[in-house]
């Protein structure tokens, strides 16, 4: 039986002022997840075989293709590498409406850059796929991870702001 399934993948990368273990971390914190990426709830376990889930508000608007956003995805945590990686496996999103899609593969870099106190983030989500759901997804979600990067580099440049200015009001 043939099939038009064809691999689509994306790759974004971001300079993070923060050291490798700082930007791995905020993959997996819930508070973290909830000030960068705005889920409004996960479950992320750091460790091969652990549950990676995040939820979503469902958004007001809808996509001509996808309905509407949101919703949640979850997958495997499948390789670990302390303040270095990780590599999620069986990775679904699960929209509002209609059926999911996946199985995906996301895979996070996290290298240090300049003195060490800097981080190259590199994101790589792949899946196969067919039709124009896949397509329209993979679109979505290249913009999507550019500005959810930027969110994560400004809200981690946030909490050092207020980790300075907490330093000089004590002193």
């Amino acid at each position: 039986m043939a099939t038009d399934a064809k691999i689509l993948d994306l790759t974004r990368t971001q300079l993070v002022q923060a050291p490798p273990a700082r930007v791995m971390q905020a993959f997996f914190n819930e508070a973290d997840l909830r000030g960068w990426w705005q889920v409004t709830r996960a479950f992320a376990v750091p460790r091969p075989l652990g549950v990676y889930a995040i939820e979503w508000e469902s958004t007001d608007f809808k996509d001509d293709i996808l309905g509407r956003l949101g919703g949640s995805l979850h997958g495997m945590v499948i390789d670990m590498r302390p303040g270095a990686s990780f590599f999620l496996a069986n990775m679904y999103w699960q929209p509002p409406d209609g059926d999911p899609i996946g199985p995906m593969a996301l895979e996070v870099q996290c290298r240090p850059h300049g003195n060490g106190r800097q981080t190259m983030v590199t994101v790589k989500q792949s899946g196969e796929g067919e039709g124009p759901r896949w397509e329209r997804y993979f679109q979505i979600m290249t913009r999507g991870w550019e500005a959810a990067l930027q969110e994560m580099k400004d809200y981690i440049d946030r909490e050092i702001e207020r980790t300075k200015a907490a330093r000089i009001a004590r002193s």
